[in-house]
């Protein structure tokens, strides 16, 4: 049984996959500095644009979470699943993620963090 009403639910699992892509990011931002690139600054700036904007959203949707008193805990991890538990509403609702839809999650999270930080002019706007 779902105790989460959708909104809910979108907000806790949106800041889930942002908090990974993050992590993603911040992986690969140390892959390239010390990679064997040419030219590193492009890939480094766009990797940093990345990160700030799902920052950004990551720290928007806290707010959000913390007027709603929702949590995301990580349970545990194996080959095939990672359980997470969301908190709301007093309940508790365990959700189990196959490991490779996790993957595609994040995958397109980047994807939309790249369009979003292309098209996010260098001073800001």
């Amino acid at each position: 049984m779902r105790y989460l009403n959708e909104e809910e639910f979108k907000t806790a699992s949106r800041f889930l996959f942002l908090t990974m892509s993050i992590v993603v990011l911040e992986q690969d931002i140390k892959n390239v500095e010390s990679g064997n690139f040419k030219i590193k600054e492009p890939y480094v700036e766009l990797l940093r644009r990345m990160e700030h904007e799902a920052r950004m959203e990551r720290k928007n949707l806290q707010k959000q979470m913390k007027q709603k008193n929702l949590q995301v805990i990580f349970i545990q991890k194996n080959d095939t699943f990672s359980t997470y538990l969301f908190l709301g509403n007093g309940y508790e609702e365990e959700k189990r993620y196959f490991n490779p839809a996790i993957r595609k999650k994040v995958q397109n999270l980047l994807y939309e963090l790249m369009y979003r930080a292309m098209h996010t002019r260098r001073n800001g706007t």
